[in-house]
């Protein structure tokens, strides 16, 4: 097995990039070697360094002197450069003897999952070689409504992309118990999830959505994750044992 390529994706605000910081720390704990790949030219400061940074190539600050845009058009000029230097990025990749790639992405997700550059970036890395960790809000999942729409936008990245996907809370530290077990209740229930959910709207398009999901078999059980306290990292590290090696423990196979 070549590396494994590890894409942390949610929408802004979901704490990939703090989630990816706790994962490599994780990693170092179980002295798995890694490194970080940033893939977000706009980003300011970021609590890793990466090993392999898209803003050594271009930033925010550089896209939008170049092309005299403002800096929602830089964003994606930006996305879409990034898929102009995937073979470079790769290059950069090879020349450490990481058996794990963390690939941070932008903090807008559609940014990465909805531009084309996403599928370039996936396909140059090695499809086969690669995973999704995708975040749910917790804000936004303590909803019914709102859970559902984390689902559907999940569910569209795994379309996008074709790589497998680890679904996790993010931020479960900043949840009470309850609605931490609701929301995993929600996830491996989808007929707990139906009940509330017509318990909090009537809206027929609502109930139209969360059939489709379910008939399709987009429900599965999210994983409590927080990069503050480490909970939900070995879930992590067991996912992508799973996926890739049927279970067998990374370090041994690594050596």
């Amino acid at each position: 097995m070549e590396q494994i390529f590890v894409y942390f994706i949610g929408t802004a605000g979901s704490g990939k990039t703090h989630l990816t910081k706790a994962f490599s720390d994780y990693l170092d704990f179980k002295k798995v070697s890694h490194i970080i790949v940033n893939l977000d030219p706009g980003a300011e400061e970021l609590p890793y360094e990466p090993d392999v940074d898209v803003r050594e190539h271009f930033t925010l600050d550089t896209i939008m002197e170049k092309y005299k845009v403002g800096p929602n058009g830089a964003q994606i000029i930006g996305a879409d450069l990034v898929g102009t230097i995937a073979d470079d990025l790769k290059d950069d990749i090879e020349l450490y003897d990481a058996k794990i790639v963390l690939v941070d992405t932008p903090g807008q997700m559609e940014l990465f999952t909805l531009r084309r550059s996403g599928e370039v970036i996936v396909r140059c890395f090695g499809r086969e070689n690669g995973v999704m960790v995708y975040l749910f809000d917790p804000v936004v999942s303590k909803t019914p409504s709102g859970f559902i729409s984390l689902v559907f936008m999940a569910s569209s990245a795994v379309f996008r992309l074709n790589i497998p996907q680890i679904l996790v809370l993010a931020k479960a530290d900043v949840l009470e118990e309850r609605e931490v077990e609701t929301i995993v209740r929600w996830s491996s229930d989808p007929e707990e999830l139906y009940s509330d959910l017509t318990l909090e709207s009537e809206k027929a398009l609502s109930l139209d959505l969360f059939l489709m999901l379910k008939d399709i078999g987009l429900f599965r059980p999210l994983i409590p994750v927080s990069s503050m306290t480490g909970q939900g990292m070995d879930d992590i590290y067991d996912g992508i044992q799973e996926i890739f090696y049927g279970g067998e423990d990374l370090e041994k196979i690594f050596g």
